[in-house]
């Protein structure tokens, strides 16, 4: 059993901010001095590269960024260039792998496993392409994952298209992968809404985790201000 998961729902946060709260929980989880802690979030329009990105998958000019307000972030994650926006759940595990299993390979197929149950609970059959991280349906990618491990403690996490406007991913090329597709639930499952994904996420983190108690928190200076 892992114990505590917090749980910490932003509702609608900027990526920037974000970023530099994941960065202040990864440093309180390396020392011990909060559990587990799951963050939910929808951001702005935003493209993210990962380390590893390269820029020329940035497809869009930079009067297509302004005229549809899209912010463009270089960051420290895994992976190449992703698209993040409203409708779209995105989720930052910050765990501490010496309470599950200090392998990175199987806690993005444990995060791949969570959003496959957990679209299960939708009728939507999804699974994992050799070779490639995320979750597809079909060609079509439906959840991307990017992660970041450092002391083993983990960040940034995964983005799953519920009801994305996914022409903003005409900007980009999705993760480097030309060759493949993008999709949504609302379009497999026309009556899913944010508020239930986010419930079922959540019970299958605990039981893929099998974490043992879920403690809500209000806001983020509950968290910080505990600590």
């Amino acid at each position: 059993m892992s114990g505590e998961l917090l749980l910490l729902d932003l509702g609608k946060s900027g990526y920037f901010e974000t970023w530099e709260l994941q960065r202040k929980l990864h440093q309180l989880r390396v020392t011990g001095k909060i559990s587990d802690t799951l963050i939910f979030v929808e951001h702005n329009h935003v493209y993210t590269l990962g380390k590893n990105a390269r820029r020329e998958n940035l497809i869009a000019s930079d009067e297509y960024l302004k005229s549809r307000n899209i912010e463009v972030y270089e960051t420290d994650r895994g992976g190449d260039i992703t698209y993040h926006g409203p409708g779209q759940l995105v989720g930052y595990p910050i765990f501490n792998l010496k309470k599950h299993k200090e392998s990175i390979s199987w806690f993005v197929n444990s995060v791949e496993e969570v959003l496959i149950q957990a679209l299960k609970n939708f009728g939507i059959e999804a699974d994992r392409i050799k070779g490639l991280t995320g979750v597809w349906v079909g060609n079509k990618k439906i959840a991307a994952i990017g992660m970041r491990v450092s002391k083993w403690v983990t960040m940034h996490g995964f983005a799953l298209n519920v009801t994305t406007d996914l022409s903003y991913y005409l900007g980009i090329i999705p993760c480097g992968i030309m060759d493949k597709g993008i999709t949504r639930m609302v379009d497999l499952n026309p009556e899913v809404n944010m508020d239930a994904v986010k419930r079922a996420i959540l019970e299958k983190f605990v039981k893929v985790f099998k974490f043992k108690v879920v403690k809500p928190l209000k806001s983020v200076k509950e968290i910080l201000v505990e600590t």
